[in-house]
């Protein structure tokens, strides 16, 4: 049985010596490389907090003491040392997920995988102990450096330092990255820290000069080592960094030293106010093909070979991202207004090849998205177009400074969202399903959703010439897939992708659902039902064809992959009703819920958002036996429909 077998909890770490700890460390790489290689996911994160999960287990008594991670993606090892060695579903349905999750264990306690967080939920967590008198329990918060780069993080350590009482230890697990290399000021700080030879200098020296010794010079040297980490912090001008926030500080640290770790933590646990233990790692340690992966060490992955770390999975259409990615420099090229906006996330949201052709042109502000879009507005106000590029789910972060700063101010910036709608294996924190409700209640906002990778580039070129308020493109994660041709493109822009001789229903598509809204419609013919199927690729404003189209049939059904509250069936709705159509409008979405992790596949499955369910419910309304019910037919119009079978479709023809 290996050491790991061992661990069902975190005080099974107790009977264990340090070597056996280093040793249980070897075997956790192991495990991480061999399962997350079946399965993908965060892989890199994981490999370089091994050894600082074991000594925060073993030093202190979760779930008693709160462990906060921010991101929870590196919650890994977390969950391996809490009786959570099953993977083989990782991020699959009924597996376990990517992130802390209250349903899987007693042991976590933030879901939510949006960076920055965690020092404001140790600080509300820390004040309820003192103030429930249990000043007796520690709460430890995990962050990453690059979680520095966000506002909120400065926030909670300007109140918690005002109140130096509690047991609060934030441990910052410093990789010198977030996905890719972590920027700014206070990245630049951090890095001078970790490659400044007076610190590693003086720390090898005073460790071989108590190593000559013998035991009894190694045993002095650990009993000494706070001081000395107190001492080189000083003598390396490393407590600069925090020397205004009136919080202890213990470091820099070996994060992949064991010893160096657990003296590092037992020193803060005794210490009994906030402590700050500034951990040196290396992202994607001890896997080669992570260590050399330039671009972001493995931070994600899919399937891959765990020998090579090559993808085993086949390339095939190109992806969203991609598409927008190529199609961005394009326009740059052409027009030296264009500016980028990105916040951590240069490669997952493409800019990175703006940024290798005009690297003054594109800013990565970090993990600050209300930063990114208030400095948007600025860079509108002084004569340039950004395009802000994030993933959808963090535009919620935002919502004010698009509200108030660039529509209020009527600035030309163009939203780009990645990863809309349903995204899967991340779960509930990273579904971008909340972007459609939230910004269409902007005044003047104007939204498009392409249905293929023509139509992003058409819309995207759209956007950037809009200079009079933001504009938003969004689009799903994946490969861009089959294009849908349209047979007609009306005055204002909407193209009609299907249409039947007889009016019964009029689809109305956002973005990729416009494929599952033609399947709809060919169900729906084989049952004698007609029906119109478009797509408005611009949403918001609702464009009068729609309007009018909706007038002309005797129900509407919207399809989105955005949740059904306030979302663009609403909107469709209440338009119609504003120009007097007494048309009904049947909207389908997501349901307003926290979705669980799995495939996207599965998760419309879960949620009824197939072509059978949906065909079925519409020959229910259309026949009067649901709710919404279809305008009936005159009486001349019904005879002559009940003579005929299945109804012919006109569509765009297929290359």
């Amino acid at each position: 049985m290996t050491l790991l077998e061992t661990i069902h909890g975190p005080r099974d770490l107790d009977g264990l010596s340090k070597e056996q700890l280093v040793d249980l460390a070897a075997e956790v790489r192991a495990f991480l490389v061999a399962e997350i290689s079946k399965t993908g996911g965060h892989l890199g994160p994981n490999l370089g907090v091994v050894e600082m999960t074991i000594a925060i287990h073993r030093i202190f008594d979760s779930p008693r003491d709160a462990i906060v991670f921010d991101t929870g993606h590196q919650s890994y090892v977390h969950k391996m040392l809490t009786g959570r060695q099953d993977f083989s579903r990782l991020r699959q349905t009924d597996g376990l997920a990517g992130y802390p999750q209250r349903r899987e264990s007693e042991h976590d306690i933030v879901e939510s995988s949006h960076a920055s967080s965690s020092l404001s939920w140790a600080d509300g967590i820390s004040r309820a102990f003192e103030m429930t008198g249990q000043s007796d329990r520690n709460v430890i918060a995990v962050v990453g450096d690059g979680a520095l780069t966000g506002g909120m993080t400065w926030e909670a350590l300007n109140n918690i330092s005002d109140d130096n009482n509690r047991r609060l230890i934030i441990v910052v697990n410093d990789n010198g990255r977030s996905y890719a290399p972590t920027i700014g000021g206070m990245a630049r700080f951090l890095n001078t820290v970790r490659l400044r030879r007076s610190y590693k200098a003086a720390y090898i020296s005073s460790r071989e000069a108590f190593d000559h010794m013998g035991a009894p010079g190694r045993a002095l040297f650990r009993g000494v080592r706070g001081g000395m980490h107190g001492f080189l912090s000083r003598f390396s001008n490393n407590e600069a960094l925090y020397s205004n926030l009136d919080i202890k500080y213990i470091g820099p640290v070996d994060g992949h030293d064991m010893e160096a770790m657990l003296e590092a933590l037992s020193q803060a646990k005794d210490y009994g106010a906030p402590v700050i233990v500034h951990t040196i790692t290396q992202k994607g340690k001890g896997y080669d093909p992570a260590v050399q992966d330039v671009a972001d060490q493995f931070h994600a992955v899919g399937v891959i070979d765990p020998e090579t770390g090559e993808p085993t999975e086949s390339a095939g259409a190109p992806s969203w991202t991609s598409v927008f990615a190529d199609e961005l420099l394009t326009l740059a090229t052409g027009n030296p207004k264009l500016v980028a906006i990105t916040a951590a996330m240069l490669r997952p949201t493409g800019l990175h090849k703006m940024a290798e052709r005009f690297p003054e042109r594109v800013h990565d502000v970090g993990i600050a998205e209300q930063h990114a879009v208030a400095s948007a507005a600025g860079l509108a106000y002084g004569g340039l177009h950004p395009v802000v590029a994030l993933y959808a789910t963090f535009i919620n972060r935002a919502f004010d400074q698009v509200l108030m700063d660039v529509a209020l101010h009527k600035a030309g910036v163009t939203f780009v969202l990645d990863r809309a709608g349903v995204t899967g294996p991340d779960g509930p924190s990273h579904h971008g399903m909340w972007d459609l409700a939230i910004l269409q209640v902007i005044p003047n906002i104007r939204l498009a959703a392409p249905r293929d990778s023509t139509r992003l580039r058409e819309e995207l070129a759209e956007a950037v010439l809009v200079d009079d308020g933001p504009t938003v493109l969004r689009f799903p994660k994946g490969s861009t897939g089959v294009e849908f041709d349209a047979l007609e493109r009306l005055s204002d822009g909407v193209d009609v992708l299907l249409r039947s001789k007889q009016q019964d229903v009029l689809i109305v598509t956002v973005g990729p659902m416009a494929g599952m809204g033609l399947e709809v419609a060919e169900r729906l013919a084989a049952q004698g039902i007609g029906a119109t199927v478009v797509d408005p690729r611009w949403v918001v404003p609702v464009p009068q064809s729609i309007i009018d189209l909706a007038g002309q049939h005797r129900i509407v059904v919207s399809l989105e992959d955005g949740i059904r509250v306030g979302g663009i069936g609403t909107r469709i709705r209440q338009d119609l009703r504003e120009a007097g159509v007494d048309t009904a409008v049947t909207e389908l979405g997501l349901p307003d819920e926290f979705l669980d992790h799995g495939t996207r596949a599965e998760i419309l499955e879960r949620v009824g958002l197939t072509p059978q369910h949906i065909a079925r419910d519409v020959v229910a309304m259309v026949l009067g036996s649901k709710l919404p019910h279809a305008r009936a037919l005159p009486a001349d119009a019904a005879a002559d429909r009940s003579q005929t079978g299945t109804v012919p479709l006109q569509r765009a023809p297929r290359d």
